[in-house]
C-alpha cells in the first residue's frame, strides 16, 4: 500500500464547529467514563495479593551473574519486559523490539517512582548486547540462558509442550507458535532482599509499552491494520523502515 496515496474507506463526515462540539462533547463523556474505569482497574490491580519468589534465578548481566533481587539496581520495584529472542535468532522480536523502543525515555521518570525497567531474554548475553548496539538502546537488558526463569514465569515452552500444539501462554491452555512468548511482569524486593512477584500480563495486555499505539488511536486513519495478514505485520525493527515492502518471515525475523 502507498501510504503517500492512501484514501479511508469511508468518506469523513464534514460538519461546522457546532455540529462537531456537540458530538466532541458526546464522545469527552464517554472517554472520561473509561478513564474513571481504568483508575478503578488500577486500584484492583495494586489490592492483589504477592507471591514470594522461592528460587534463586541467575541472570546473565553485562556486570557479571546477578540474582533478580540485583536487578532492582536498589530499588523497590522491578517492571520486566520478556523480550522474545530465542537463543540462535540473529535478531529479537520486531514486536518485541517495537515495545522496547518506548522504553528508554520512560527509566529517569520510573526511577523517580523507585521502579527499575529492564529487558529479559533467553537468548546469550553477547546477541542480546550485540542487537542492543544495533537499535541504540539505553536500558538494562539481562539473559536468563541458564535459568528456569521464562519458563517459570509463563513466556516460554518446551519442546515437548510445543509438539503437544498447545501451551499455558496468557492464563489459558492454547496454541502459540513460538517457543518464546511476549509479556510484562513486576516483581517488588523487601529491604531485606526477599522479592515477591506481584503481577503479569500478556497478549495485547503488553501493548502498554506501546506508546505509539494510542498516539495512532487519536488520528483519522487510527492503527490502519485493517486487513493486513496480522495487526502487527506492518511493523519493522526501527532500522529496517525503508525496506516496509519486504514481507516479514515472522515475528522473530
Amino acid at each position: 500500500m502507498n501510504l503517500a496515496t492512501h484514501i479511508p474507506a469511508t468518506a469523513p463526515r464534514i460538519v461546522d464547529r457546532e455540529q462537531w462540539l456537540k458530538e466532541r462533547l458526546r464522545l469527552l463523556a464517554r472517554e472520561k467514563e473509561l478513564t474513571r474505569l481504568g483508575d478503578r482497574i488500577a486500584a484492583e490491580r495494586r489490592a492483589l495479593p504477592w507471591v514470594k519468589v522461592e528460587k534463586d534465578y541467575v541472570f546473565d548481566t553485562i556486570d557479571g551473574p546477578r540474582r533478580l533481587a540485583e536487578l532492582f539496581d536498589g530499588r523497590h520495584q522491578l517492571l520486566v519486559q520478556h523480550f522474545m529472542f530465542t537463543p540462535g535468532r540473529e535478531q529479537g522480536c520486531r514486536s518485541c523490539s517495537y515495545m522496547a523502543d518506548h522504553s528508554d525515555g520512560a527509566l529517569p521518570h520510573l526511577a523517580q517512582r523507585d521502579t527499575t525497567l529492564l529487558a529479559i531474554s533467553r537468548a546469550p548475553l553477547a546477541d542480546i548486547l550485540r542487537f542492543r548496539a544495533r537499535m541504540g538502546w539505553k536500558f538494562p537488558w539481562v539473559s536468563s540462558f541458564d535459568s528456569d526463569f521464562n519458563y517459570d514465569f509463563g513466556v516460554s515452552f518446551t519442546a515437548e509442550d510445543m509438539a503437544t500444539g498447545a501451551v499455558d501462554y496468557n492464563y489459558a491452555h492454547q496454541y502459540f507458535p513460538h517457543p518464546d512468548a511476549p509479556g510484562i511482569s513486576v516483581f517488588h524486593r523487601d529491604d531485606d532482599g526477599t522479592v515477591f512477584h506481584t503481577y503479569s500480563r500478556f497478549g495485547r495486555g503488553v501493548e502498554v509499552m506501546m506508546g505509539t499505539y494510542p498516539l495512532l488511536d487519536l488520528t483519522p486513519k487510527g492503527r490502519d491494520e485493517a486487513g493486513l495478514e496480522d495487526t502487527m505485520s506492518w511493523v519493522r525493527h526501527h532500522d529496517l523502515y525503508e525496506q516496509a515492502g519486504a514481507r516479514s518471515a515472522c515475528c522473530h525475523g
